[in-house]
């Protein structure tokens, strides 16, 4: 093949597929985005710099949210997320916030420090989760106003991590759902694919002001591909979600952590 040809058409179609389901499927069983093992293969094997690679991880996670949320209804029903309407706007109102912020610093810098930061952070989280039962005993750690105000301030965090890292936010707002408002962990991963939808929005707005948005123009086809990969998989995911047990969501979602904090650590 002749290597003056742009990058996007060497780029492998059936790779974006395979590599869209398996993370959509992922997505459709825990309520994640994906975004955290997505990158790695935009920036690694499909060669897209950072910031373009963050794009296009974030309109892919987008895509992987909304099919999950809708795939998941026979597990979850919608009634049961509907009925916590009060604990998606408590988060709402701070990762919105945090979702622009975000994204405004993410088109401007990367920061070593921040990637380690936030690495140690999803270790802790990981270990806090296993420990959830001793630690609030399936109940929520607080309650009234405090936990108002801890949501607001969770949901700000959620949404500057979720926008500078082109992610879905998921892997922290489900603990967040689990030990904050004592969700259970079904019911925790389709309320963090609500709260995740407008966060994302937010920023994916607020990077279409920059010109690396053009990148998804210059691989359509790929990101075609790929998106159809996320939505089959996405289904899978949540047809899986009705006969996993939430027993072993708890430990799987912590295993996520742990490999997010990891490749976080190690990035440059």
């Amino acid at each position: 093949m002749d290597s003056t040809q742009p990058a996007a058409a060497r780029r492998s179609l059936p790779g974006g597929f395979l590599g869209g389901a398996a993370i959509g499927m992922l997505g459709g069983l825990i309520g994640l985005g994906g975004a955290e093992f997505r990158l790695p293969l935009l920036i690694g094997p499909f060669r897209l710099i950072a910031l373009e690679a963050v794009i296009l991880n974030k309109a892919m996670s987008l895509i992987v949210v909304a099919s999950a949320l809708l795939f998941r209804t026979r597990a979850v029903p919608v009634d049961d997320v509907l009925s916590h309407w009060p604990t998606v706007i408590n988060l709402l109102a701070g990762s919105l916030v945090g979702a622009w912020v975000g994204a405004g610093w993410a088109t401007r810098l990367r920061s070593a420090t921040f990637y380690k930061v936030i690495a140690v952070l999803l270790v802790v989280i990981a270990v806090v989760l296993l420990l959830e039962r001793q630690i609030a005993g399936g109940a929520a750690l607080f309650i009234g106003p405090t936990q108002l105000i801890a949501g607001v301030v969770a949901g700000f965090g959620i949404g500057i991590f979720a926008a500078i890292l082109g992610v879905a936010g998921g892997e922290l707002l489900i603990p967040t759902l689990v030990l904050l408002f004592g969700a259970d962990i079904k019911l925790a991963g389709s309320l963090s694919l609500v709260v995740s939808l407008p966060t994302m929005l937010v920023g994916f707005t607020r990077y279409s002001r920059d010109q690396s948005f053009s990148v998804l123009r210059r691989n359509r086809l790929f990101v075609l591909v790929m998106a159809v990969g996320s939505i089959v998989g996405s289904s899978i995911g949540g047809l899986l979600l009705g006969v996993v047990p939430s027993a072993i969501l708890l430990p799987i979602l912590a295993a996520i952590l742990v490999i997010s904090a990891v490749k976080l650590w190690r990035h440059k």
